[in-house]
């Protein structure tokens, strides 16, 4: 079965043909980093006018790497939800339209859900040569085989840190979740503070190589939820410890800031930030992984790329993990036509006419598989 998946949530325009919920067959990315990076962030109206630009040539393409026709797609995947209603609404009116007109079956999915589904993917149909260049990497080392359930998720990004338990497909419970900045926002605020380009994530993780993460000592949230995430502490505190080491009060305001960070200030923060975030994410993955012993652990969403994280949590926990190329862990439509595969397989299809995009709907509230 090949699903074509199409996602416009943010500031990705993506589309991917998957075949069978494991093998991928094309990948297709158009991203707007480098509009965005005027404006420190992604700007709602710009974004989707920018999908309008590129969603049917992206489309194509993907086909074209496939070296599919319509006639062999057997059903189309979409992110609705969660995301900017106006990149939403452009992902959503292609893939209702196509799926009208080809008379295709049309599975709608939750884009976070869809992260996950990232490390599904374990083969790559290599007798199509530009398949395995996606976002500039020369060749995706996938997950040599799909996680075992039960599995422990844990979701990172710039809108969203969450710890995921699924039973099956579609059968998930929500653990625990951030309860203010998600780890992604951290990084961006904090490589703002410290003079790094957009997005911060990358920036931050850049200059970190650099410091020392002992530099700075910073604190880690305590919470009632075992599970549970808190980061904006931990910003605030970069803030403080920045504004103090410059030798300014805390009225000074942050946007002064980086041009009176020194390089040194600006890779020992780095260091030690990183460290600290990371550590929290893991300590409190590795506490549920004691909990509810799942048969494997995954990482999901555009933080799930950094390497400190990968490498700490590597050494925290007694099993091993695979993980997803880091390009699969950004926004992209291959996990959107993967976990649309398993819709498929559980005869979950919707009708095109009726859909309505939830820029904001929790994944808790959208498990299906009880």
């Amino acid at each position: 079965m090949k699903i074509l998946g199409i996602e416009s949530s943010c500031d990705e325009t993506a589309a991917a043909v998957v075949e069978d919920g494991y093998r991928l067959l094309s990948n297709v990315v158009r991203s707007q980093i480098d509009i965005h990076k005027a404006y420190g962030g992604v700007v709602p109206e710009v974004a989707a006018r920018s999908h309008i630009e590129v969603i049917l040539p992206v489309i194509d393409e993907a086909l074209t790497q496939a070296e599919l026709t319509w006639d062999d797609i057997d059903g189309i995947g979409v992110t609705y939800a969660p995301g900017l209603i106006g990149s939403l609404l452009v992902g959503t009116l292609a893939a209702r339209t196509i799926a009208f007109v080809k008379n295709k079956p049309f599975y709608p999915v939750h884009h976070v859900e869809g992260h996950v589904y990232a490390n599904f993917l374990t083969e790559i149909n290599r007798s199509k040569k530009k398949v395995v260049r996606s976002k500039g990497v020369a060749e995706l080392q996938l997950p040599k085989e799909q996680p075992e359930f039960p599995m422990l998720a844990l979701i990172v990004s710039g809108g969203h840190s969450q710890l995921v338990l699924f039973h099956d497909h579609g059968d998930y419970e929500l653990l625990g979740q951030t309860q203010d900045d998600a780890v992604g926002e951290a990084f961006d605020k904090v490589a703002k503070i410290l003079g790094l380009p957009y997005p911060g994530g990358p920036s931050v993780a850049a200059a970190a190589e650099q410091g020392d993460p002992q530099a700075f000592t910073l604190p880690s949230a305590k919470l009632a939820g075992k599970y549970d995430f808190s980061f904006s502490g931990l910003k605030t505190a970069v803030l403080r410890a920045v504004q103090k080491e410059i030798g300014v009060g805390y009225d000074f305001p942050s946007h002064s800031l980086p041009e009176r960070v020194s390089d040194a200030l600006r890779a020992n923060m780095s260091a030690s930030f990183q460290y600290t975030a990371i550590k929290t994410l893991v300590d409190t993955t590795l506490r549920a992984f004691h909990d509810y012993s799942p048969a494997s652990v995954v990482i999901a969403g555009g933080v799930a790329a950094n390497q400190e994280l990968r490498h700490q949590l590597q050494e925290a926990l007694p099993i091993p993990i695979e993980y997803a190329p880091m390009s699969l862990c950004t926004d992209n439509a291959a996990m959107i036509a993967t976990l649309a595969y398993f819709h498929a397989k559980a005869g979950r299809a919707s009708d095109p006419l009726e859909l309505e995009v939830q820029p904001s709907i929790s994944m808790a509230k959208t498990a299906w598989g009880r």
